[in-house]
């Protein structure tokens, strides 16, 4: 499509991802049970219409799915966004699923739509890490010289520092060099070697495990280190251990740009005009094997999951939530406290996850593409939305805010107060 001219400002996917990066409240609660019997037609794995596994609930709706669609609808009237997807269930049984707005122009969002969920992987992957542990197979205190030689303090590194954010590596994803390479040139494909050259240039913001600091370069590294201990590529790993077991059909990786059909279409502004972004390269992203696309259904199945740590004993549960990052963070002599962000019981990074007020998140926003994964585990409710713009779309990730209007309406004591 030929780009359309808009008002709104240039602006980086470096800074569109850092507001990720708020932390969250430890839950004391044990991880209840996944229900085994979601409810709905547009249940995962349900009957769902003509083959399909991700449908709008079948009308007429309950009066709570009304008043989320309600919401849903004011929100994307008031953000004006191009689409919302959005799924709702507490305990496992649906509340609602639809899709409002456009794909493209012309074309209705559907909810079996694909888009890409950055980084819901890293909650995959720290599912993963910790899976290992309880096998005995490594320790979240190994450090990683054994099988990442060459990575600088290799051996004052450690598995756990790479899963929570506290190695004291840049974030490439906000290097001034690195975007004004990414920025003219969204289609090109980037290896993990050139992305890591960006920190490797940059003396570390603070010795490792002292300090909290997001950094795309760990997840990188995380990824490569786990291949080493299993022997098994990322995607197949996480599909053996995580979206396999919990029937994630249409969660999976991809290591070209393409999308599975149908495609939910992305555009953006981030290069100073409106233009379609659905086929950018996500290379830059994560590690090759972990760059996933999904839909709205599989997306609240994830937040679920992960969110009440189903696929983790009690034990590891409790260190998802809270591996040791509360209280670090903050200014010092080396790193800004807009970088090494505070820690607080609160709001805090966890091992893949991000913890605010009890909600259990990930909220992936970059290339035009914006979603969260949010569950309450003291109510067993989980949030997930897609959210793409339109010309005049605020910044940032619009999908965190239907999410939160959604919260604030069902769980008005636990504010997803992300930012």
């Amino acid at each position: 499509m030929m780009p359309t001219p808009t008002r709104t400002r240039p602006r980086s996917r470096g800074a569109l991802l850092c507001a990720a990066l708020l932390a969250l409240a430890v839950q004391t609660a044990a991880a209840p049970a996944l229900a085994s019997r979601p409810e709905g037609p547009g249940s995962p794995g349900g009957p769902g219409h003509g083959g399909r596994d991700c449908v709008r609930t079948e009308r007429p709706l309950g009066g709570k799915a009304r008043r989320i669609l309600d919401i849903t609808r004011k929100a994307k009237s008031d953000l004006k966004l191009k689409s919302v997807e959005l799924r709702v269930t507490i305990d496992g049984r649906e509340v609602v699923t639809d899709a409002l707005g456009e794909s493209m122009t012309g074309v209705p969002a559907e909810p079996d739509m694909h888009f890409r969920a950055g980084s819901v992987a890293f909650a995959h992957i720290g599912t993963v890490l910790l899976q290992l542990v309880e096998e005995g197979r490594v320790g979240l205190d190994d450090t990683v010289e054994q099988w990442l030689p060459t990575v600088p303090k290799a051996n004052r590194i450690t598995l756990r520092m790479l899963a929570t954010n506290t190695t004291g590596l840049h974030d490439y994803v906000t290097d001034p060099a690195f975007l004004a390479e990414l920025e003219p040139h969204p289609f090109r494909q980037w290896t993990p070697a050139q992305l890591l050259s960006y920190p490797y240039s940059h003396s570390f913001w603070y010795e490792p495990g002292t300090s909290w600091s997001y950094s795309h370069a760990n997840y990188l590294l995380l990824v490569q280190a786990l291949e080493k201990i299993t022997g098994t590529r990322i995607d197949e790993l996480v599909k053996e251990r995580v979206t396999g077991p919990l029937g994630m059909r249409n969660t999976r990786n991809s290591f070209t740009p393409d999308i599975p059909r149908p495609v939910l279409h992305a555009f953006t502004s981030d290069r100073g005009f409106y233009e379609e972004s659905t086929f950018w390269n996500p290379s830059w992203t994560t590690a090759p094997g972990a760059v996933i696309t999904t839909h709205i259904c599989d997306l609240a199945t994830s937040a679920r999951a992960i969110g009440s740590g189903a696929l983790l004993s009690y034990r590891s549960y409790r260190t998802l939530l809270n591996p040791g990052t509360v209280g670090l963070g903050g200014a010092s002599a080396t790193c800004p406290a807009s970088i090494c962000l505070k820690q607080t019981e609160a709001k805090h990074f966890g091992l893949g996850v991000i913890v605010v007020n009890g909600w259990v998140l990930q909220n992936p926003s970059f290339s035009g593409y914006a979603a969260i994964q949010a569950y309450l585990p003291s109510k067993g409710l989980a949030i997930a939305v897609s959210a793409t713009k339109d010309p005049d779309t605020p910044d940032g990730n619009m999908a965190e805010v239907v999410a939160q209007r959604i919260a604030a309406a069902l769980a008005p004591n636990d504010p997803l107060a992300i930012t």
